[in-house]
């Protein structure tokens, strides 16, 4: 099993649950000028990370990448055991994939949305900070009491690890929102968690 990913991407949440569930793989580190050839765009055309192969299975997308994983490892029960917990589950990498991280994407090219406009640009930005401070602070209500997001370790998790990396790395005030801090250090401490970071040369 191939993960190619670039560093502090996306793909650092395939490749923690790669570490979780203890099996052999290879990681293939990219630049994003590599991610636009026409070799890479083979296997991905949208041109991003993650892609996994797994022999002749090639898959792309990030939350399809973590839920084929859970599913393929079901004794590291990274997704649930019932299907109310794989809803569960599926839920909060939903808001991980389709809500924080598509958001993200103002932040990181404002101006891609605006046709250039800078001013209209540092607008966009500053309206879609605003609108992931109020994301993230749903998902400090959803810690509270719980150390992880559905109770248990999950594949979201480790989606929601990479997007506070996002926010830090784009100053993204998370102030007040303990339960994220703390959820946070958890993740570090993650001994997984530890050896993908040092991978990708972030820590």
């Amino acid at each position: 099993m191939k993960l190619y990913y670039f560093p502090g991407a996306c793909s650092l949440a395939a490749h923690i649950v790669l570490e979780w569930i203890g099996k052999p793989y290879e990681t293939i580190r990219l630049t994003r000028e590599q991610t636009k050839e026409a070799d890479y765009l083979a296997l991905n055309p949208l041109g991003a990370v993650p892609t996994l192969v797994d022999g002749d299975f090639v898959l792309t997308q990030s939350a399809a990448i973590l839920d084929y994983l859970a599913e393929l490892n079901p004794e590291a029960r990274l997704q649930g055991d019932t299907p109310r917990e794989r809803a569960e589950t599926r839920r909060w990498l939903g808001l991980c994939n389709s809500d924080l991280h598509k958001t993200f994407s103002l932040v990181f090219v404002p101006t891609f949305y605006s046709g250039g406009d800078e001013a209209l640009g540092k607008t966009v930005a500053d309206k879609a900070t605003e609108k992931l401070q109020g994301l993230f602070a749903i998902v400090n209500d959803r810690l509270r009491g719980r150390d992880w997001l559905t109770g248990r370790r999950s594949i979201a998790d480790a989606y929601l690890f990479v997007l506070l990396k996002w926010a830090d790395a784009k100053q993204v005030s998370l102030t007040g929102l303990d339960e994220l801090r703390a959820f946070q250090a958890r993740m570090r401490a993650d001994a997984g968690v530890r050896v993908a970071l040092k991978a990708q040369g972030l820590a």
